[in-house]
């Protein structure tokens, strides 16, 4: 995701910050469109971080990592006054919205960066409030599929369910969702190409009446991650204009960039 982030940045015209870190360094560069970036460990991060935003004052951060790195990364962020899109999942997400408060520093934090996927998740919240109980009595099973390196359950999945709980299917729990990571299952029961397996989001969320004569399903597949990616840009220049303005709000979600049609 952060390297389909940052050829985003470059096709959007701006100039992206030839530098990133990684657990993995070795290869010592890579080239995003002509751009060549340079890799740094995770040992003395912050350092270069603050050496980073003197050379770019105007520096904004996208980060695309690991669940375990959510929290240690937005106190890093905070602590230097960053303005940051986070598109990583999982980690102690109320932890990290009381860091990022306390701080005041500009954000937009959302587990999922896929405009016309948030559109569908508003649209469900919107239903969950207007309609509750609507599918009461009804059974709920919810399966999504990701490429193998994403150890944690999709945020968007969990998002949903929350939604279909209000609407009446309050007994299905988060520790229901069935994650499928394995190629076999991507390839034959989810009909992922196979071209995407390293890279998509295949989700779908059954509904079924209690006397099983009712179905209804929603559902939504990605392949690849330029999808994200153009969401995650948009992200980044709704959130300049909102450090730019001074807005008094600090931390926004990719709702309230929906919200603002700050999209290309």
């Amino acid at each position: 995701m952060g390297h389909a982030a940052a050829e985003s940045v470059v096709d959007a015209g701006l100039e992206l910050v030839p530098v990133t870190f990684t657990a993995n360094p070795a290869a010592g560069t890579i080239a995003v469109r002509d751009v060549e970036v340079e890799l740094k460990g995770l040992d003395g991060m912050a350092e270069a971080m603050e050496e980073i935003k003197a050379r770019y004052p105007d520096l904004m951060v996208i980060d695309y990592t690991l669940p375990q790195a959510v929290n240690p990364n937005a106190e890093l962020y905070t602590s230097l006054g960053l303005p940051f899109v986070m598109g990583t999942t999982g980690g102690d997400r109320e932890g990290l919205m009381a860091t990022v408060d306390a701080a005041g520093t500009y954000a937009v934090i959302s587990p999922n960066m896929g405009k016309q996927i948030v559109a569908l998740q508003s649209m469900l919240e919107y239903a969950e409030d207007t309609f509750p109980g609507a599918w009461a009595g009804y059974k709920l099973e919810v399966v999504e599929s990701h490429q193998s390196t994403k150890v944690d359950t999709s945020g968007t999945a969990k998002a949903l369910v929350k939604s279909f709980q209000g609407l009446g299917m309050g007994d299905f729990a988060e520790e229901d969702i069935e994650k499928v990571r394995d190629r076999e299952g991507q390839l034959g029961r989810m009909n992922v190409p196979e071209e995407h397996i390293n890279g998509h989001a295949y989700h779908t969320y059954t509904l079924t009446s209690p006397d099983g004569t009712v179905q209804f399903q929603f559902q939504h597949n990605v392949c690849g991650r330029r999808f994200y990616a153009e969401g995650t840009v948009d992200a980044l220049l709704f959130l300049k204009s909102r450090v730019e303005a001074g807005a008094d709000q600090k931390v926004y979600s990719m709702r309230d960039v929906l919200e603002a049609g700050a999209m290309r």
